[in-house]
């Protein structure tokens, strides 16, 4: 028979970790590349992709609206799957704005959230989708 084909992982990067593998270097610019490569199937909603976009037009990151629309034109929408959501999610995270990451997840049925806030993190899993670091999803997409 023929090998087993590997089911790509469907996963929601919450704001923090897509502008660190954008605009940084280190362990979550790997990040980049590899949803570059299709090794995994990287979701946003309207909500989260507004939040994006509004982050990355912060002035610490000194980007002008040019660049902006370079990155998501060229970084984000061609390697993103945008989804609708099928609902609102509420009551799961202490943060209530980090619902919209969760109600990304179960409407595009993900495998994982990957994030660096500490409070979407110490969630841990929330029905079948589990919040893992970056190094941990790093660590699973080598296996």
């Amino acid at each position: 028979m023929g090998k087993k084909r590997r089911t790509l992982r469907v996963v929601v990067l919450d704001t923090n970790v897509i502008v660190s593998a954008l605009l940084f270097k280190g362990k979550t610019a790997q990040l980049l590349n590899l949803w570059k490569q299709n090794l995994f199937v990287p979701l946003l909603c309207k909500d989260t992709f507004t939040e994006l976009v509004k982050v990355l037009a912060y002035p610490k990151f000194s980007l002008t609206e040019s660049e902006i629309k370079t990155i998501i034109a060229e970084e984000i929408l061609p390697y993103f799957k945008i989804i609708s959501l099928k609902s609102k999610i509420t009551g799961v995270c202490d943060d209530p704005d980090d619902n919209k990451f969760t109600a990304c997840a179960i409407s595009g049925q993900a495998d994982f959230i990957v994030t660096g806030d500490k409070g979407l993190y110490k969630v841990k899993k929330y029905k079948t989708i589990k919040i893992i670091k970056v190094e941990d999803f790093l660590r699973l997409l080598k296996t």
